[in-house]
């Protein structure tokens, strides 16, 4: 890395996740400063978090603003631009993390990225601006997977069409194949069929709907993103939280990862069809539901997190019983997950399928386990801790082969790493008041959270106005990075090894869409 290309990367603007800024210090740079700024900070081993747009005062300038994480130092680091007009230099082809971000920002403000390689829309809504990326006539109505899809021509070549509508009780999508014969030679998935509009409905915010929005917007990362949302608000008005909070926060997080976890490998075990450990883990995962019930009454976590701590608080009665059933499960656990990997024909169907390359999840910016399965130390409980994480390490578990196999121990690793932090912050619960109360959020000032969510790193990016209201919420789950490490995975790989592929990643639809 030359001087001229690191002095490009310092010249952001620097702060930690969960600390808020005043907006006027993130720096506003020419657009190809803005882009090169972008390109040399990945070139030096960042990555980008986000990139998005924001009205201005000015209906034909669009601001945009970009999220970057250096791991190694446990920083962030933001800058803005302003594009005046209709389009901007697609960064794409020189950093193809951003390539999803930008379709958007097309979709989302009707902004063309000239260059951009596969210019589609990502969830298939109309424009918020009124300008359409797509010259689509205002009105005229937006079908989610009605659109051009990458073909391929020749003798043999044959096009698969999945979706929207599956067998079983699962979130709507389209999956494209181009085939030829059984190998897949290019995947394309379209998605958006439960786009709600979450980013648009949270300005003006915080309201009283603000934190149910949050709690939905994937509904088994409730805990995840519920502490991004919080954490927004505490930082915007510099809550202190206590020790106790902060802990039944970090229990209900790895809660949530525990039963997400061992209920995707009875799912992978099931897709094989070995039906032992796909039994044992639907039974077990219920248990593990139902400890995040204990604590608060919802499987799900609802109500469990608040600005200002939590809404429910734990006894010693309380906390004795979710350490026998912690016990339990975990005894269960290790008894139906050892049948797959002393199993050689799951072993057999496991290993060497829908490989993900170290180097293509770099290029795609690929986050959470299914990163760590490819061999990424890449972990926000480790590189950006925030909460009881700041205090409590956690080794990020890496495999490094990058195929299901890889994808499942990793699940596995985590899953005895979060039972051991359960049960030792159980043990050693601080006293303290379970919520304090938060003030005013300060105006004019940007915000990012990071959590580890179970399948990934989830963000939430806050700016707030004049009068310390949003005017503009950003949301990015760890499913829209991760459906194209998906697509990659299958190049190659028989179509009879989707649903094991496709299971391996298990991204939310509702995630992506919000």
């Amino acid at each position: 890395m030359n001087r001229a290309a690191m002095s490009s990367a310092a010249a952001l603007r620097s702060f930690t996740n969960g600390w808020s800024i005043d907006h006027a210090s993130i720096p506003a740079l020419e657009q190809g400063a803005f882009a090169q700024a972008i390109v040399d900070a990945v070139a030096c081993g960042q990555r980008v978090v986000a990139l998005f747009g924001a009205r201005t005062p000015r209906q034909d300038v669009t601001a945009l603003y970009v999220v970057l994480a250096d791991d190694e130092e446990n920083l962030l680091s933001a800058a803005r631009t302003e594009v005046r007009g209709d389009s901007f230099a697609s960064l794409t082809s020189r950093c193809p993390q951003v390539h999803l971000f930008e379709r958007e920002i097309a979709e989302q403000y009707g902004l063309v990225p000239e260059g951009h390689p596969w210019l589609k829309p990502v969830r298939y809504h109309a424009s918020w601006t009124g300008r359409d990326a797509w010259g689509r006539a205002s009105g005229q109505p937006v079908v989610p997977g009605v659109g051009g899809f990458y073909r391929l021509e020749g003798e043999e070549v044959h096009e698969v069409a999945v979706g929207p509508v599956h067998a079983g009780i699962i979130e709507p999508g389209h999956f494209r194949f181009q085939c030829q014969g059984e190998p897949v030679h290019h995947l394309e998935i379209a998605l958006g069929y439960q786009h709600r509009g979450v980013e648009q409905a949270m300005l003006g915010g915080p309201h009283a709907r603000s934190i149910h929005y949050a709690e939905t917007l994937a509904g088994d990362t409730t805990i995840a993103h519920a502490t991004c949302y919080c954490q927004v608000l505490e930082s915007l008005s510099r809550c202190q939280k206590t020790a106790r909070s902060q802990t039944l926060r970090g229990i209900s997080l790895e809660l949530e990862r525990l039963a997400n976890h061992v209920g995707d490998l009875g799912a992978l075990a099931g897709d094989v069809g070995f039906l032992p450990t796909s039994s044992y883990c639907g039974r077990i995962r219920g248990d593990l539901l139902n400890m995040t019930a204990t604590l608060c009454g919802s499987r799900f976590g609802r109500g469990m997190i608040r600005p200002g701590g939590v809404g429910f608080d734990v006894d010693t009665a309380r906390i004795d019983a979710l350490l026998r059933q912690l016990d339990l499960s975990e005894k269960d656990t290790h008894s139906a997950v050892n049948l797959l990997w002393d199993t050689p024909s799951v072993m057999a169907r496991f290993e060497g399928t829908g490989p993900l390359p170290r180097q293509a999840a770099i290029d795609l910016g690929i986050v959470g386990p299914a990163a760590r399965a490819s061999g990424l130390q890449r972990d926000i409980r480790q590189d950006q801790p925030c909460g009881l994480f700041r205090f409590v390490h956690l080794p990020a578990s890496v495999v490094g082969t990058g195929d299901v196999f890889a994808r499942a121990y990793t699940r596995w690793m985590e899953i005895l790493q979060s039972l051991r932090f359960v049960r030792e912050q159980l043990r050693a619960m601080p006293a303290g008041a379970p919520l304090v109360p938060h003030g005013p959020l300060a105006p004019e000032s940007f915000v990012v959270t990071l959590n580890e969510g179970w399948r990934g790193e989830v963000c939430h990016v806050a700016i707030t106005d004049g009068d310390g209201r949003f005017s503009r919420y950003k949301v990015v789950d760890a499913s829209f990075r991760n459906w194209s490490g998906l697509a990659y995975a299958m190049r190659g790989q028989q179509i009879s090894d989707f649903p094991l592929c496709n299971k391996s990643f298990n991204l939310s639809y509702c995630g992506f869409d919000i």
